[in-house]
């Protein structure tokens, strides 16, 4: 099994002990059929944009893009999923969770084909599949964690969603390299074949595994008591919630667009290409997955505080060292501290938004959730294709938001202390 540490070692790269120990650890865990059919969602919404990412200057030139429209690549993914995701909420609470995810699915794999199709200037065309393919990823991470809440309780489901936060992070680190590493075999339009190879596969897990589902009530109820309940639920728990979106997506949005500045940067400036390239996203990704699942094993249910805390402080120093500090090996030191402390943020919300809510309105209210991430997913790419020309600018804009991250994660704290019972 081809692991970092392994890869690493090729290229007679030295790791941490520490790493290597988390690594095995993770290896070891034990994991049923039906959590590895759930961490395989959140995988693909992965895979949606990051596999793309050392790919955009060919895609861009391919599709006779220019300047900041080459954002839409991915922007035309997330942006459907944004606006879609609460609607799909919805309807799991009603129709239940595995009906939806299957027919998000069957869209994923239809826009996939539709790109495998868009052939060189084929740009409405591959634009339309990305479109599509962003319709099905709504069912993908939200309706995985919304799952994860419905099937396991306690510990167990703080384990479960720090898993999910590890498999999508583990899907930033080798997407990547899987993009840059498939380049060199086929054209860049048939790298969606994996696409569709992966919902295939999450299909055919879901024909047993997911068959144990509870049901929920809110496919019992009438749409009129549903709504009354989640009014009521948004209305008690807005001042939590709101600002826990507002962190997910604030992280997204930094994370997103600093990638897609890189992308860029590495191979302008110093002239890093193909898998190299891929493999330079290696580590300050492999430091959010590391620290997402470090963070998972330690996380109690409706604690979190101090792993949220540390996280705002190494991103708020990371970024403010942009400003110092110019070569490759300090930028790729400073973004990989800035990622590992967002590896300690995003577990901590997912639990919190999770366990907000009970079991019948949990579809809506995670979804929301899913949508502020998908935003900050949607609008990075854009925002940072247009501030890339002036990066010290770019620097700071990037450390005014993620100041603004902090200030929220203060504001948490205070209203969760005021309101302790």
């Amino acid at each position: 099994m081809i692991t970092p540490t392994k890869t690493a070692s090729l290229f007679m790269i030295n790791i941490p002990p520490g790493f290597v120990r988390l690594e095995k650890e993770f290896l070891m865990m034990k994991m049923t059929r039906l959590e590895f059919v759930i961490l395989l969602l959140p995988l693909l919404m992965v895979l949606g944009n990051s596999m793309l990412i050392p790919l955009l200057p060919e895609i861009e030139q391919s599709l006779g893009l220019e300047g900041a429209w080459s954002g839409f690549i991915l922007s035309a993914f997330t942006i459907p999923a944004a606006l879609v995701i609460p609607v799909v909420g919805v309807l799991s609470d009603r129709f239940g969770r595995s009906f939806m995810v299957k027919w998000s699915l069957y869209l994923m794999m239809l826009g996939s084909l539709i790109c495998v199709m868009s052939g060189r200037g084929s740009g409405l065309l591959f634009m339309t599949g990305r479109m599509i393919q962003g319709l099905g990823a709504a069912g993908t991470t939200p309706l995985a964690m919304a799952l994860t809440g419905d099937l396991f309780s306690g510990e167990k489901r703080t384990g479960v969603l720090a898993s999910l936060e590890v498999s999508n992070g583990a899907g930033k680190v080798l997407a990547p390299i899987l993009g840059a590493s498939l380049a060199f075999l086929l054209p860049w339009n048939h790298i969606f074949w994996v696409y569709i190879l992966v919902s295939f596969i999450i299909l055919a897990g879901m024909r047993k595994e997911l068959s144990v589902e509870k049901r929920s009530s809110g496919s019992i109820r009438g749409f009129r008591c549903y709504m009354q309940d989640v009014q009521s639920t948004l209305k008690r728990n807005w001042r939590l919630l709101i600002p826990l979106y507002a962190m997910g997506g604030t992280g997204l949005f930094v994370l997103f667009g600093i990638l897609y500045f890189l992308s860029y940067h590495i191979e302008n400036i110093f002239h890093i290409d193909g898998f190299f390239k891929g493999f330079a996203f290696l580590f300050p990704l492999g430091a959010m997955v590391v620290t997402s699942y470090w963070c998972g094993k330690r996380l109690k249910e409706g604690g979190g505080g101090l792993f949220m805390g540390t996280g705002t402080v190494l991103m708020l120093a990371a970024s403010g060292g942009l400003f110092l500090w110019h070569s490759l090996s300090g930028l790729m030191f400073l973004l990989t501290v800035c990622f590992g402390g967002l590896g300690l943020i995003l577990p901590v919300i997912n639990s919190e938004v999770t366990g907000a809510v009970g079991e019948e309105e949990r579809g809506l209210v995670v979804s929301l959730y899913g949508t502020s991430r998908f935003a900050g997913v949607a609008l990075g790419p854009i925002a940072y294709g247009r501030w890339k020309e002036d990066v010290v600018s770019m620097y700071g804009w990037t450390f005014a938001f993620i100041a603004l991250l902090t200030l929220t994660h203060m504001y948490v704290i205070h209203y969760k202390k005021r309101n302790a019972h």
